[in-house]
C-alpha cells in the first residue's frame, strides 16, 4: 500500500492538480457558476408550471398564468450560454489581474456575432431574431470556447499594452473604456472573419458547427454507464487521497451535465414526453446531486448511520454524533476527514463502490422508464434526501433515495465495523496502561 500510495502521490496527483489549476480550467470552473442563480430561480418557476398536482396546473392554464411562467424559463434556462460566455471571459480576465468587465462584454458580443440571427418561419426567413436554442444548452460548449479565447486575447492585449493610454487625470471608467478599444476591434474583427468564412463556405454558424461536431458526441459519451462510472471513480479516487475530487469532476463534466439538463427542459417545453426515446438525457446535474452524491461524495450516509447508531468505540460514536446532521444536508467533510476516509485502506473499496453501484442501478432504472427522468427543475444542493427526490421525481424518486440509503448502509457496514473494532481495541488497550 505504501508503494502504491507513493506512486499515486508522486506520479498521478501532481499532473492532475496541474491540470485543475490551468488558467482556462480555473476560469471555466468559476465563470460557469454565474449560471447557478438563474438555474435555481428558473427551476422554482418551472416547478410551479409543472406542479405535480393536476388541479393546480389546470388552474394556472385556465387563468392564463402559463405564459408568464414560461417567460421566466425563457429568461433563465434559455440564456445560460450567454451567461456562461460572459462569466468565463470575466473570470479569465479577472484572474489575469486586468479589468474584467470589458472582456465579458466583448465575449458576449463575439458570441452573438457567431450565432444565427434569423429563423425560418414556414418558407419565410425572418431576420433580426436570435433563436434561443443557441443561447441555451445547445450553445454551452461554444460559449466556453469563445469565453476562454476572448478572455485570453483581451488579457494578452492589455498586458502587452496594446491599448490606448490616456493621462492619469482621466477618470478610471473612461480610461478603461478607451483601453478596451483596440482589443475589442481586434477580437470583433477576427470574429467577423470567422463568421463570414463559415457562412460562405459551409452556410452555417460556428455555434451550430461546434454543437454538431463536438457537443453532441460529448453528451453522448458522458450520458452512458461509462460516463457514470468515470464520474464516480474520478471523484472518489481523488477524494480518498485528500484531493478535492469534486473540483476535478466539475471541471470535466459540469458543462455537459448542464447542457443535458437544459436539453431535457427543452423536451418538456415542446410538449413531448420526457423519455429516452424522445432524446432525453439520463446523466444530468440532478443525477449527480441527489443520487450518486446523495449525502456527499461517496454516498456516505451508511457510514454516518453506523457511527451514530451502532458504533462501539468512543471515537467512532462521537464522530457519528457530529456527522449525522451534516450528512442529512449532503455535507460529509466531517466523515471524509474524521473517520477518516482519506488514506484509510479499510474504507477505499466502499467509498468508490457505493456511488458507482448506485449510479449504475439508477441509470438502469431510468433508462427502462421505471424511474422518471429529470427536467430542468433543480433544488439547492443542501436539500435533504427523500425531500429532494420527491420534489424532482415524485414518490418514485423519493423511494429510490430510500433504497440508496439502505444500499449505502449495507455496503459500508462491514468495513466501518472493522474500523470501529480497531478503534475499540486501541481504546481498551489505552485504559489498561
Amino acid at each position: 500500500m505504501n508503494g502504491f500510495t507513493k506512486v499515486i502521490n508522486e506520479k498521478i496527483i501532481p499532473p492532475v492538480l496541474k491540470f485543475v489549476n490551468i488558467k482556462a480550467i480555473v476560469a471555466l470552473k468559476d465563470g460557469i457558476l454565474y449560471t447557478l442563480p438563474l438555474l435555481m430561480v428558473g427551476s422554482l418557476f418551472t416547478l410551479i408550471a409543472n406542479f405535480p398536482y393536476k388541479p393546480v396546473t389546470d388552474f394556472l392554464t385556465k387563468n392564463g398564468w402559463m405564459d408568464p411562467l414560461n417567460q421566466i424559463n425563457g429568461a433563465t434556462f434559455s440564456i445560460i450560454a450567454l451567461i456562461a460566455v460572459t462569466g468565463v471571459s470575466y473570470q479569465y480576465a479577472k484572474n489575469e489581474k486586468v479589468e474584467p468587465f470589458a472582456s465579458a462584454v466583448i465575449a458576449l458580443s463575439s458570441f452573438i456575432i457567431l450565432t444565427r440571427s434569423n429563423i425560418l418561419s414556414g418558407k419565410t426567413l425572418v431576420p433580426n431574431v436570435i433563436p434561443k436554442d443557441w443561447t441555451g444548452g445547445q450553445g454551452m460548449i461554444s460559449a466556453i470556447v469563445v469565453g476562454l479565447l476572448v478572455g485570453w486575447i483581451y488579457s494578452e492585449c492589455i498586458k502587452h499594452k496594446l491599448t490606448i493610454k490616456l493621462p492619469p487625470q482621466v477618470p478610471s471608467g473612461v480610461a478603461n473604456s478607451f483601453a478596451a478599444l483596440i482589443p475589442a476591434f481586434l477580437i470583433i474583427s477576427g470574429t467577423f472573419l470567422i463568421y463570414a468564412l463559415i457562412h460562405f463556405v459551409w452556410n452555417t454558424t460556428l455555434i451550430e458547427g461546434v454543437y454538431k461536431i463536438i457537443q453532441i458526441p460529448l453528451q453522448g459519451v458522458t450520458d452512458s454507464i461509462w460516463g457514470v462510472i468515470a464520474y464516480c471513480t474520478i471523484a472518489t479516487f481523488f477524494w480518498w487521497f485528500g484531493v478535492h475530487g469534486g473540483t476535478i469532476v466539475t471541471s470535466i463534466f459540469y458543462p455537459i451535465l448542464l447542457a443535458n439538463l437544459t436539453a431535457n427542459q427543452g423536451i418538456v417545453e415542446s410538449g413531448k414526453a420526457l423519455t429516452v426515446a424522445n432524446g432525453a438525457h439520463i446523466f444530468t446535474d440532478q443525477f449527480t446531486a441527489i443520487l450518486i452524491n446523495m449525502t456527499g461524495t461517496g454516498a456516505t450516509i451508511g457510514l454516518a448511520i453506523y457511527m451514530f447508531f451502532f458504533a462501539k468505540s468512543v471515537q467512532t460514536k462521537e464522530l457519528g454524533k457530529l456527522a449525522i446532521i451534516p450528512s442529512l444536508f449532503n455535507i460529509n467533510e466531517p466523515i471524509i476527514y474524521g473517520a477518516p476516509i482519506v488514506m484509510n485502506p479499510f474504507l477505499f473499496i466502499p467509498f468508490v463502490l457505493t456511488p458507482t453501484l448506485i449510479g449504475l442501478i439508477m441509470y438502469g432504472l431510468m433508462s427502462t422508464g421505471i424511474l422518471p427522468l429529470f427536467s430542468g427543475v433543480s433544488v439547492p444542493w443542501t436539500t435533504p434526501p427523500i425531500i429532494s427526490g420527491f420534489i424532482l421525481g415524485g414518490w418514485r424518486m423519493a423511494l429510490a433515495q430510500v433504497f440508496i440509503i439502505l444500499l449505502s448502509v449495507a455496503i459500508y457496514f462491514p468495513f466501518i465495523r472493522k474500523v470501529d473494532q480497531i478503534n475499540l481495541e486501541k481504546e481498551q488497550s489505552m485504559k489498561q496502561k
